[in-house]
């Protein structure tokens, strides 16, 4: 029987993109660039200066939480798979690549994995930017399964990091730990492929589960509209949609929020106390979304939590969580918002810049227009070929 690293090695060598396939790799560039070019000024991103460069980058491609998302696997997928082709010179192809394994290993780990607090993003994705590393540096199908295995290691990390400067900065060591592995295989070394089989079941997944039939990324990607988790996209968007209506913030005297369990569980700050752990917070998303009505950047600071206005409103939020559940988008989300005049109701299924509700050109636009308002980024910074040069001019390494 072949190894799985090796089978998902000869998919990668072999990956020949189609035109939708390289739409979605265009599109991943320009969001994840933008993205990032957004967080140039973070502290966590001038902490992860002195990171080698495929690691930086995605550590201030991860750090706002405005990164894309791949909904069967639960991974970050663009934040790591990105910075790893344009660290190592792969294009789309090496994109692809890496994005395709993550997709397929992500999602071989399973609703169980993430749900035992595993950051998928992180253990999917080390191995993955081994192959799309690997695949970049040229190397043939037995040397990227041998940098597949030699990733095994390195693919760590956990959701207790969620609303901490951890969980970007263990994003980028997956993106380390991928890229140095397939340099070490490119150098000759060995492992054993059959690690990748052990590991994947010893953190609870099945490697039986990996399909690699349909297109690079089966599914495609979820664009974020609100720079916060992926969970809280559906709260808001319906939210916001009250409050656009003209829903008074300073008449809400109780806001339920009915829901199946699973798609809040990244949501683990209930009274945050900062603008990160805001981002993993049920409450507070609600509270921005009634009181911002499309919450951007200015609405994740520590300055926006702690104002008396938010406090109170998050303050009013209960949810009714549905036991159980297999996904982010698992079920419906029902709201119910109740005033001195009554009580307004709602309900949504997918947010907008779900792959079932893709965002708009327009939508697209507007949100890069949004992440590199006042920098000076040319037209050359929305192709493969000149991403890394704008990276490296806003993002520079440290000494």
């Amino acid at each position: 029987m072949t190894s799985l690293a090796l089978a998902l090695a000869e998919w990668a060598h072999g990956l020949r993109p189609g035109p939708d396939d390289l739409a979605l790799a265009d599109r991943s560039l320009r969001d994840t660039l933008a993205v990032t070019l957004a967080a140039s000024g973070h502290r966590v991103t001038a902490l992860a200066a002195g990171l080698p460069d495929g690691a930086r980058w995605a550590v201030a491609a991860h750090v706002l939480d405005f990164d894309d998302l791949h909904m069967e696997s639960t991974t970050h997928i663009s934040a790591l798979c990105v910075p790893t082709a344009l660290a190592t010179g792969g294009g789309a192809s090496g994109y692809l690549a890496a994005a395709g394994v993550m997709a397929r290993l992500g999602t071989a780990l399973g609703w169980p994995h993430y749900s035992a607090g595993w950051h998928a993003t992180c253990t999917a994705g080390a191995p993955a930017c081994a192959a799309g590393a690997a695949v970049a540096l040229g190397l043939d199908p037995g040397q990227i399964a041998t940098a597949i295995a030699l990733a095994v290691p390195g693919a760590g990390g956990v959701q207790r990091a969620f609303g901490t400067d951890a969980k970007s900065l263990q994003a980028g060591f997956a993106v380390d730990t991928g890229i140095r592995a397939a340099r070490l295989a490119a150098a000759g070394a060995r492992a054993d492929w059959a690690a990748l089989e052990q590991w994947l079941a010893l953190v609870g997944g099945d490697p039986g589960a990996v399909d690699l039939a349909g297109p690079a990324v089966p599914g495609g990607l979820a664009i974020k509209i609100y720079p916060c988790c992926y969970a809280l996209q559906r709260p808001i968007s319906a939210l916001a949609e009250l409050a656009a209506a003209g829903l008074a913030a300073g008449a809400v005297r109780r806001i339920l929020i009915r829901t199946p369990a699973a798609a809040v569980a990244p949501l683990i700050h209930h009274r945050p106390e900062t603008g990160l752990q805001a981002k993993f917070s049920l409450e507070y998303a609600a509270a921005a979304a009634l009181l911002d009505r499309h919450p951007g950047f200015a609405s994740f600071t520590d300055e926006a939590v702690a104002r008396p206005a938010a406090r109170r409103l998050a303050g009013l939020v209960a949810a009714e969580l549905t036991p159980g559940g297999s996904g982010l988008l698992d079920g419906e989300l029902a709201a119910e918002v109740r005033t001195g005049d009554g009580v307004l109701r709602i309900t949504q299924r997918f947010p907008p810049g779900a792959p079932r509700r893709p965002p708009s050109a327009a939508e697209l636009d507007a949100k890069i227009s949004d992440c590199v308002a006042g920098l000076d980024a040319g037209p050359g910074s929305w192709t493969w070929a000149g991403a890394a040069a704008v990276l490296a001019r806003f993002l520079p390494a440290g000494g």
